[in-house]
């Protein structure tokens, strides 16, 4: 028997569920994998809430790393005893053992951890796409991002100033701000959610009014319209998340007014539809992590038994950087 966390119904942390399955032999183009670490992720809440609806009953997460334990057939490429991981589920990485399409997964090369690598795939694959293909940032380029401190956040940093760029973020607290500026980000702002003109208005001040030609957003409702306030002529909003809920319906009318501006809703999925991208974007991704341009912070970890603190403390803000599930 393998353990398993599955929903059987949408809602808080307390609908996560402590199940035993078997799992099987795996089918044509399948592997079984026995997961040594799972990461932890905001989309895990999606998925649990119902705000990302799923067929239920569901297992929950998308990203682990593991050790091939048997091919199915018609599989090439890998073997028992390899080392891999996935980002981009099916959903079900809440487990010790599972089955999955063989084409999900990329191989972990040597000076990258297992828990590297569940930590830092699907928000690594994010940052990865959003700076090298939604927007390619050049050196001398400004940039925002929001949640800073946060997991994506400070992989982004990271690779925002590996770049070349010059980094402004919005973060909760002081020490969250501390945080980001020892990751890349010369000027991590507290972001007050009350007085969001004041952020804008900082945003003017570093760039003495050019601001900025992009702006990472994954809050959501809080800041959208701020940030296409931060927004230079012809600049870009790339909204990839929305952890303070849904943003509201934007006016197309008012792009143009402040400036010809473009608005994206990128997601993973998309970018990584295509198995030469995903295996692209995980080369380009754990080279950095291995040469150490990337720092992959795992400030929490927890057992798999303890997935619904895991989501408490994920949604009270209470976390930073990456979490991960260790598993065995």
């Amino acid at each position: 028997m393998s353990l398993i966390i599955r929903i059987h119904r949408t809602g808080g942390p307390e609908v996560l569920q402590l199940d035993d399955a078997v799992v099987g032999d795996p089918g044509p183009g399948q592997v079984k994998l026995r997961h040594t670490a799972v990461g932890l992720n905001f989309i895990d809440t999606y998925h649990r809430t119902g705000h990302y609806p799923v067929p239920l009953p569901s297992g929950l997460g998308l990203e682990a790393a593991a050790v091939v334990s048997a091919i199915g057939p018609g599989v090439e490429g890998l073997h028992v005893g390899q080392r891999v991981a996935y980002a981009t589920g099916p959903l079900g990485a809440y487990a010790e053992e599972r089955l999955i399409p063989a084409e999900r997964l990329v191989p972990v090369p040597q000076g990258v951890t297992d828990r590297q690598a569940a930590a830092v795939l699907l928000k690594g694959l994010t940052a990865q796409y959003l700076v090298r293909r939604t927007h390619v940032v050049k050196a001398g380029e400004t940039v925002v991002v929001h949640a800073a401190a946060g997991g994506v956040g400070l992989l982004l940093c990271q690779w925002l100033r590996h770049l070349g760029a010059t980094v402004i973020g919005s973060v909760g607290t002081a020490e969250k701000a501390e945080l980001a500026r020892a990751n890349g980000c010369q000027y991590p702002l507290v972001l007050d959610a009350s007085n969001p003109g004041r952020f804008v208005q900082q945003v003017g001040e570093i760039t003495q009014g050019a601001k900025a030609s992009v702006v990472y957003d994954s809050v959501g409702k809080d800041t959208m319209l701020m940030s296409l306030d931060c927004l230079a002529p012809f600049g870009l909003l790339a909204m990839f998340g929305s952890s303070s809920g849904a943003p509201p319906p934007l006016d197309l009318g008012l792009l143009g007014p402040k400036g010809s501006l473009f608005v994206t809703r990128p997601t993973l999925m998309t970018y990584a539809a295509k198995r030469t991208d995903l295996l692209q974007g995980a080369a380009e991704l754990f080279d950095l992590v291995a040469r150490g341009v990337l720092k992959v912070h795992i400030n929490q970890e927890y057992p798999l038994r303890a997935a619904a603190q895991a989501h408490r403390d994920l949604e009270g803000r209470r976390t930073t950087g990456s979490s991960v599930f260790l598993v065995g």
